[in-house]
């Protein structure tokens, strides 16, 4: 995700401290709404005009990033996937996929065009969090340990043909500067990670190197971005493909661009005509609606100034975010009686999951609610009313990303579309959606897709289809690792 500084805007909608904040009220006193919920709504509103504001600002940084490297916030990376992946291809091939706080091994059989995927196997390690703050050596033996334990367990359903060497697609989700389709600078550690020794250097080679002393015999043929995984992955079943998106722990979408359309594409074009722009949208931060809540977040993350748009919409920040609010509810309305739950002042203790978990209760008394604030907070009695606040505080926030992640996603429709002369809309155009946020909670799935919707208009919206496209970025590697594979004249 792209490493970007707060702009001065930015700086000054922080600055705009509400002085109402302060008026105490027992909650239960039979007033619909306590004053802080009212303000946090107000200054978490998406109307229209926000959500507009959002995507054509989107549309103009992609413009800029397209245009020179460092013109705005969006890093608009080059992803050197100029072939996309057909179903012509045959043989084994590997994925590891480095997302966030874990990371999955895979092995793909492809069967060519008449078989197309014949088999597959995954398996998820979580990382230690030490490790988010250890070494690169540490990190990336610890990957390179657990690709050596499932490659130990590959079965007679895979087939890897005489003579050749294992090939795998390379899926690394943090900003990284490509060089080639199989090398790639480190930018910058985003989504928690703080690990020493890697910024700046390949993360290809670190992986060869860590490969080398678990003694694993494997060549990495394609570095790829999640997102760019994704759209691979998607588009090698529906050619109508055209955007991908992550929503999960972080986030980020990549796009086709045509090659024409990329001033800083120095030197000869490729003859493909269009290539994949991972866009690195996490570091957008224009005309966002931000509290004092994100700037406190912001300002104790490891990361400051940077990631704005992942902070508001991303799985990651969201239950920390609403944690944030439900302490200063405690300390200032009282929310919980008359004593503030320490537990509540813990960092990231409640989670986006416990959102989801929350917005789904349907009972009348809202037990679940109780039991998520007894669990995480230790908050051993709570009134019916401060339950319904915290599901409101949960909806508040659920909703700002849903709708803003959705604005992100019709600024870049919009830039394709008027740059392409109309050959986005009116024609069945799909954005390929990834990540356990996306999938897990339906409020902030019907948020985006409201979104989309208002700005479009119901007539063009029809021709959009968000498709969920489950695990798509390690297919998608495996995928690109086949279609850039040494062997790719003999497969």
């Amino acid at each position: 995700m792209a490493v970007t500084g707060a702009t001065p805007a930015l700086g000054s909608i922080w600055a705009m401290r509400s002085s109402g904040w302060r008026s105490r009220m027992a909650v239960g006193s039979g007033s619909l709404a306590p004053p802080m919920l009212t303000h946090l709504q107000k200054k978490c509103a998406t109307p229209i005009p926000v959500l507009r504001l959002v995507a054509d600002a989107m549309a103009s940084d992609m413009r800029s990033g397209l245009a020179a490297d460092g013109g705005r916030d969006l890093k608009m990376i080059l992803s050197y996937v100029d072939n996309l992946p057909t179903g012509h291809k045959k043989g084994l091939f590997y994925a590891l996929d480095l997302g966030g706080t874990n990371f999955r091994v895979l092995r793909v059989q492809l069967g060519g065009i008449n078989n197309r995927v014949v088999d597959t196997e995954f398996e998820q390690v979580i990382i230690p969090e030490d490790l988010m703050f250890g070494t690169s050596e540490q990190l990336f033996d610890f990957i390179a340990s657990g690709l050596a334990r499932f490659s130990q367990k590959e079965t007679g359903k895979f087939h890897l043909p005489h003579g050749r060497k294992r090939e795998i697609g390379f899926t690394f989700s943090f900003p990284v500067k490509q060089t080639s389709i199989d090398a790639g600078i480190l930018m910058k550690w985003t989504k928690g990670f703080a690990v020493s020794g890697t910024e700046g250097k390949d993360v290809v080679s670190c992986l060869n190197e860590a490969m080398e002393r678990q003694g694993i015999d494997m060549q990495v043929s394609a570095l790829v971005n999640d997102t760019v995984g994704t759209l691979a992955g998607a588009r090698y079943w529906d050619e109508d493909v055209m955007v991908a998106v992550i929503l999960g722990t972080g986030t980020n979408a990549c796009y086709l661009e045509r090659m024409d359309a990329i001033p800083k594409l120095k030197g000869g074009k490729p003859d493909a005509g269009q290539t994949i722009i991972n866009t690195e949208w996490g570091g957008f931060s224009t005309g966002l609606p931000l509290t004092e809540f994100d700037e406190d977040m912001d300002a104790a993350s490891v990361n400051p100034g940077e990631q704005i748009f992942e902070k508001t919409i991303s799985g990651k920040y969201l239950g920390e975010i609403v944690r944030r609010v439900l302490l200063k509810m405690a300390e200032v309305d009282g929310l919980f009686g008359g004593s503030v739950p320490h537990k509540l002042a813990t960092p990231f203790s409640l989670s986006t999951p416990n959102l989801c978990a929350m917005q789904q209760d349907n009972s009348i008394n809202l037990g679940d609610v109780a039991d998520i604030l007894t669990e995480t907070f230790g908050v051993s009695l709570s009134s019916l009313s401060a339950r319904k606040t915290v599901v409101e505080v949960c909806d508040t926030i659920a909703k700002r990303g849903g709708r803003l992640a959705g604005a992100g996603i019709v600024g870049i429709l919009e830039k394709m579309e008027q740059d392409s002369k109309g050959l986005i809309f009116g024609k069945r155009t799909v954005v390929a959606m990834d990540g356990g946020l996306y999938e897990h909670y339906p409020q902030y799935r019907s948020y985006l897709q409201g979104a989309v919707t208002e700005l479009l208009g119901a007539e063009t919206t029809k021709d959009i289809i968000i498709e969920h496209s489950k695990d798509g970025s390690g297919i998608g590697a495996a995928l690109l690792a086949a279609s850039n594979s040494k062997y790719r004249n003999e497969l």
